[in-house]
């Protein structure tokens, strides 16, 4: 019998930037040795947040913190000024006093100043709406735990208020809701979402909402995709009922999108589309680990060989523009093919076994992966094996043998022994191109010399 199994791996549901999620088993996104920053994505990067301020305001530069008395004035005059204008100049005001921890932590005792904001962020004036969920943002993201918690009261209104415009929902000012998107993936983090949050969010209509937004189309908006997107990451590493997510067709929207990401970096270099990439193929990875994923018919939402080319057309884009994404996608392509045949037999039709190998010498990362994918593909048996040996596998895999890393080395062993296995035709040309000299090389590893001595026997005895 094989001595590896296809596995799907599950994604951290850390911060944008990878931070382990305790008790899920993770595979390393940047390098085997590298630890992921701390913390629950407080400072992850912000690439879309528009912050339109005025020419006056920007002359002025930072205010200092922001004292009790004058804090309780902003919050009057936001919500009783008797012009717009002047209500809109008192919430630029108090954000721009709550980007300082002392005014954070007074706004937060303050009684009654969370639910005078969530009151003007459900106004019916657009401009107000966008300075109080820019002061949500200030707060959500603080990097003082206690006061991201003290937005959690809100986090009730702020659903209502984002589930009730079903039929209006990106109007009528998409940088309000790109902001609530921003505040809502914030409160998604800290600690007790999954018991105080998220239960919430998906008792409501949000989900189907958030995945109307991930439609592609002319109407998508990426500053809002991206932001909606992360939600859903956090959402779905949560595990609360990730079954709910994709009987609403979530693994179907998010299909459709990655095909419509693939048609647009073909159509031009310049997209923005790699902002929204990574979490798109994190929320597809994990959802591909549900255990009920084909009791509510799940695997049906993909088809096979249109993902798999869109999926290649990225890691290739990838592979130009930005390399630290490839971990993303190949971690997406070891899960479609962990337990399908099919996304097995679409990787061997379509000839994408070369492109794949060409990504070897990227990282000991991407290696790893690579080799990860090749496994599930030669795990499915002896007519994967014949497909796969022709070509350059073999001196691919001699060179890997060679590399410094040892789950490399171990992963190429894995590979080597399910091919030997599976096509003896494949142990005699190692042989031939001096592989068990290669092999040697480790016998004295304590990781690998087990694998080393069974793949010289294996080898041998074929």
């Amino acid at each position: 019998m094989p001595q590896s199994q296809a596995r799907s791996l599950v994604h951290p549901g850390g911060p944008r930037w990878l931070v382990q999620n305790p008790g899920m088993q993770t595979w390393s996104s940047h390098s085997p040795s590298s630890t992921p920053g701390s913390g629950r994505g407080k400072h992850r990067p912000r690439a879309t947040v528009h912050r339109e301020e005025d020419s006056e305001e920007r002359n002025q530069g930072l205010v200092g913190a922001v004292e009790k008395g004058t804090i309780q004035h902003f919050l009057r005059l936001a919500q009783q000024g008797t012009e717009e204008k002047e209500r809109e100049r008192a919430l630029v005001s108090l954000r721009r006093g709550l980007q300082h921890p002392e005014t954070q932590q007074t706004f937060i005792w303050l009684e009654g100043s969370m639910r005078t904001l969530v009151g003007l962020l459900t106004s019916n004036q657009a401009l107000l709406q966008l300075e109080a969920a820019r002061c949500l943002h200030e707060l959500s993201h603080s990097e003082q735990s206690a006061v991201a918690e003290a937005c959690l009261p809100a986090t009730s209104y702020l659903l209502t208020y984002l589930s009730g415009h079903s039929s209006d929902f990106i109007s009528p000012h998409l940088t309000v809701l790109e902001a609530l998107g921003y505040a809502l993936s914030q409160l998604l983090q800290v600690k007790e979402a999954p018991e105080m949050i998220i239960p919430s969010v998906l008792g409501s209509t949000l989900p189907e909402h958030i995945l109307r937004l991930l439609q592609p189309g002319p109407k998508l908006n990426l500053g809002v995709a991206v932001e909606f997107a992360w939600c859903l990451h956090y959402i779905i590493c949560s595990q609360v009922d990730n079954t709910l997510l994709i009987s609403h067709g979530g693994l179907s929207t998010l299909g459709l999108l990655l095909l419509d990401m693939a048609g647009a970096v073909q159509r031009t270099e310049d997209t923005g589309l790699e902002l929204l990439a990574c979490p798109v193929l994190r929320c597809l990875s994990n959802l591909l680990t549900e255990a009920a994923m084909e009791v509510v018919g799940g695997q049906n939402q993909l088809e096979d060989e249109r993902v798999v080319a869109a999926l290649f057309i990225l890691l290739q884009f990838f592979l130009q523009k930005q390399p630290s994404l490839l971990p993303e996608g190949l971690w997406l392509l070891n899960n479609l093919t962990a337990n399908s045949p099919s996304f097995c037999t679409s990787l061997l039709s379509m000839d994408l076994i070369e492109p794949l190998l060409q990504l070897l010498p990227v990282s000991n990362v991407v290696s790893i992966l690579v080799l990860t994918v090749l496994c599930n593909v030669a795990e499915k048996g002896p007519a994967y094996c014949q497909r796969l040996w022709p070509g350059p596998l073999l001196s691919c895999l001699i060179g890997t043998l060679a590399f410094p890393d040892i789950e490399v080395v171990g992963q190429s062993l894995e590979l080597l022994q399910l091919l030997f296995l599976y096509q003896p035709e494949a142990a005699k040309d190692f042989l031939q191109q001096s592989g068990v000299q290669v092999l040697e090389r480790h016998q004295e590893e304590a990781q690998l010399q087990d694998r080393v001595r069974a793949l010289q026997q294996t080898a041998l005895h074929q």
